[in-house]
């Protein structure tokens, strides 16, 4: 059988989030997890100094409970118009390109805010100031919309606290401005949070067997896809990620099924208000070291330097790209293969 995604045994907490309602239900929810208090969710030794074979066990049994200290906001025009102040940080799920980065240590497990009635209000002050949007972008035609989730899945975050059905709640009082999230998590507790449209969801996807060896603790995409229309039913805006586009031989044969599939399986509701972002794969030198302890066989796909360029990230690190010009053609290529077998999926966004 396999592990359950959470099996949470301890909890670094600092104080001042254990003293907040947030965090006292937080704690109630794993009452035998072993409490160790810190100083700031940010540092904590015994993860950074893990054994880097041991990347899966800490997503599974650690959980950190914090303070969200800044609350800025963003400009984006990507995904989202603004990235929101995170209610979270880290993941549960096991991604072998994940971008999310590892600042707590090399396995990054979920840090959840307690202070969320702080992150709703600087939410709800930031909307109310935009006022009505100007004119219609790639983002959305008419909402100014949030990108809730930069640092982690609020699916499974769902599974911790009610941080992710407060925010839901928040955007439906919001006129003007819509939450929007990626997840590769099928929680049927967001099903019950009565989006109102006020919510976007976007479902990353990619061909069955790349996500069986690069998803690592992530549903099957079977069971993504199945779920994308129980969340539209549900009241949810329901997007897709197709994300990462990993680059091999016979690569246009996978995605082009995974087109056919989805059309056979989604509901012309759907189809109607479908978008879609499309993003090639960024790899990272340091992700890398740490994948050759843990995952090495995800790293004969991941890590290309026969097809991919060095680029240094705005932080200084050394990013694997695919090349310029071919990653392009590349780009086209995947475009017009959606174009052909989902030509109602409109593409919002390419990179």
């Amino acid at each position: 059988m396999a592990a359950p995604l959470l099996d949470i045994r301890r909890i670094y907490l600092e104080p001042a989030a254990a003293a907040l309602p947030r965090g006292q239900e937080v704690l109630a929810r794993f009452p035998a997890a072993e409490r160790v208090e810190v100083a700031s969710h940010w540092r904590i030794p015994e993860l950074r100094e893990a054994e880097p074979e041991d990347y899966l066990r800490p997503k599974r049994e650690v959980l950190v409970l914090g303070v969200k200290k800044g609350l800025p906001f963003r400009p984006n025009g990507r995904s989202a118009d603004f990235i929101a102040p995170s209610s979270s940080n880290g993941c549960a799920m096991a991604c072998a390109y994940c971008y999310v980065a590892r600042r707590k240590g090399h396995a990054n497990p979920i840090t959840v805010f307690a202070n969320i009635e702080q992150i709703l209000a600087a939410t709800a002050r930031h909307a109310t100031k935009q006022g009505p949007k100007p004119e219609p972008n790639q983002v959305d035609p008419r909402d100014w919309v949030y990108d809730l989730g930069e640092n982690g899945d609020l699916s499974v975050d769902a599974l911790i606290s009610d941080n992710v059905r407060d925010l839901v709640a928040l955007f439906r009082t919001l006129p003007k401005a819509k939450g929007s999230f990626a997840t590769k998590g099928v929680t049927p507790a967001l099903l019950g949070y009565d989006p109102q449209g006020r919510t976007r969801i976007r479902m990353s996807l990619m061909p069955h067997g790349i996500a069986k060896l690069l998803d690592v603790r992530a549903p099957s995409i079977a069971e993504r896809m199945a779920f994308v229309p129980e969340l539209h039913r549900a009241g949810y805006e329901v997007h897709l990620n197709f994300s990462p586009v990993v680059l091999h031989e016979g690569w246009e044969a996978e995605w082009t099924a995974l087109f056919a599939e989805l059309d056979d399986l989604l509901p012309a509701a759907v189809k109607q208000q479908l978008a879609a972002e499309i993003i090639m794969l960024t790899h990272n030198e340091a992700l890398h070291d740490v994948n050759l302890a843990w995952h090495p066989k995800a790293e004969e796909m991941l890590w290309r330097p026969d097809i991919q360029e060095e680029k240094r990230s705005e932080a200084g690190g050394v990013n694997l790209r695919y090349r310029t010009g071919w990653k392009g053609k590349w780009l086209a290529r995947f475009q017009a293969l959606l174009a052909q077998h989902m030509p109602y999926c409109r593409v919002r966004y390419a990179f």
